[in-house]
């Protein structure tokens, strides 16, 4: 009997991808079917979206996928970072191109925000940690700019729940990626009104939030058409790419404590599984996040700036004339000297750079540090960085959760890099899981197939995730003082604001 396949597109800040799950009954099978860039430009003194090229890039690997699976193809559905949205009219015209969460007007809206509604009760409304990137500060900033606009707008869509309205018509925005706005209120587990109403925001095009794993309608007749998936229905994952990946991390636990997971991609997410937010003083002074997760969960965590630094080490470094690949730069980070410099990875000065290589340098000279003298230590001194950051996120966490976390489970694109896995153990002090790479695809496609009845419970879920992937145990070696006491360097280094 052929194997089901459902269609995950995975969308995260530099490049989209359609991914086939092969599902046999017992363990679900990978396949790229295609990859295509995903960017954000400046226009008219704003870091944009480019829309059109998205949707392109979906509907042609749509194309591929149908061609290659169509008569098995039963469900699609779509995953994308958080935070970004589109605004669309009544007749369904964007108004506008999307902001990048990374545009720097959110900076001056997140001060004013704060002015007007003090931190504690908007956390005790959100739950959500204090970032000048959330959707809050974002729609501050576009009402400010754009008023007409907000106006003129029928409907506010997140990226992938505009992907789902474009694949099938829908218009509800998925519960996961709601969550992470900063208004939407997770004890009634509805759009924060009231909030928005007293930052003289507009809240008539706020939509129904719908359940990951709801099924969303098939596929509308001009794109079944175009790529060939006729009678396919849209799916809902957990449509932020962090709660995908969550529900494909494989482990026995769930349900159980003494676990946490770092998702490392262009940013880190570190944190642990939860039956209920965190919503008191305690988690307000840490500056977590609760974010909506499957069945019932919720994702304690807090977002680190992640290998965004190295990505853009890497592209600063080949247009000043030395390419490097990841795999190399990785292998010549590996033999460069261990904890010679660190940097906050969270420090403002690396949001958005423009020379990501010369922000680090001048960080260590503030700091009084060696500055790094090629790829090799600037990519060392990134990955230490991440790993302390790591151990210092998930230490603080441990109090919110109630006990020690014997085991982290890293996934995503980070889990391929074998330094980091072990210097993460080395800075915890306890095992760290490696895998797999592609946990954002496979929780897509998992919950898409328990969306369909052909999975029962996230237990069942992860059992399935198990059978699916392999990992790699990094055990933390037996003399880690020198992470001992470089951890007491990175503390006094995340004081550094200036």
């Amino acid at each position: 009997m052929s194997p089901q396949v459902h269609l995950g597109i995975d969308v995260g800040a530099e490049s989209g991808r359609v991914m086939a799950g092969l599902w046999d009954g017992r363990r679900m099978e990978l396949a790229e079917e295609a990859r295509f860039p995903n960017r954000s430009v400046e226009l008219d003194g704003v870091l944009r979206w480019d829309p059109a090229g998205l949707w392109s890039g979906v509907r042609d690997g749509l194309a591929r996928a149908g061609r290659t699976h169509g008569g098995r193809a039963v469900s699609v559905g779509a995953d994308t970072w958080g935070l970004d949205y589109v605004l669309r009219s009544r007749s369904g015209e964007l108004l506008g191109l999307p902001r990048c969460y990374r545009d720097p007007s959110h900076l001056v809206a997140f001060d004013e925000v704060l002015q007007r509604i003090p931190r504690e009760e908007i956390f005790a409304r959100t739950g959500i940690q204090f970032m000048p990137i959330n959707t809050l500060y974002q729609w501050v900033a576009h009402h400010a700019r754009s008023p007409e606009a907000f106006a003129a707008a029928d409907r506010f869509l997140m990226m992938p729940d505009w992907l789902h309205h474009l694949l099938c018509g829908s218009d509800g925005v998925e519960f996961t990626n709601a969550t992470t706005t900063q208004f939407h209120d997770p004890v009634g587990r509805s759009w924060c009104t009231d909030l928005l109403v007293r930052l003289g925001l507009p809240t008539h095009g706020l939509p129904g939030i719908v359940a990951p794993g709801s099924r969303l309608g098939r596929l509308l007749p001009r794109v079944a058409e175009a790529t060939g998936l006729a009678g396919v229905e849209v799916v809902a994952p957990g449509t932020h790419d962090t709660a995908s990946a969550v529900v494909g991390i494989p482990t026995g636990a769930t349900g159980r404590p003494g676990w946490a997971y770092i998702s490392s991609g262009t940013w880190s997410l570190v944190g642990f599984e939860s039956p209920v937010p965190h919503l008191g003083p305690e988690a307000l002074a840490l500056n977590v996040t609760n974010e909506g997760g499957v069945e019932g969960t919720w994702r304690v965590l807090k977002n680190v700036m992640g290998l965004w630094l190295l990505q853009r080490c890497r592209c600063d470094l080949a247009a000043g004339g030395t390419p490097t690949d990841y795999a190399t730069l990785a292998a010549r980070a590996a033999a460069a000297p261990p904890l010679r410099s660190l940097v906050d990875p969270d420090h403002p000065s690396f949001l958005n750079p423009p020379d990501m290589p010369a922000a680090i340098a001048a960080f260590c000279r503030r700091t009084g540090q060696p500055v790094p003298g090629d790829e090799a230590g600037l990519a060392r001194c990134v990955l230490d960085s991440l790993a302390l950051k790591y151990a210092r996120v998930l230490r603080g966490l441990e109090s919110l959760a109630g006990h020690r976390f014997e085991v982290v489970h890293l996934v995503g694109g980070g889990s391929r890099n074998g330094l980091l896995n072990q210097s993460t153990a080395d800075a915890l002090g306890c095992p760290v899981v490696a895998g797999p790479a592609e946990a954002t695809a496979l929780g897509n496609v998992l919950w898409q197939a328990r969306g369909c009845g052909e999975l029962g419970s996230l237990a069942e879920v992860r059992q399935a995730a198990i059978a699916s992937v392999s990992v790699t145990r990094f055990e933390p070696s037996a003399d880690r003082s020198a992470w001992l006491e470089a951890a007491g360097r990175m503390q006094a280094l995340t004081e550094v604001r200036a």
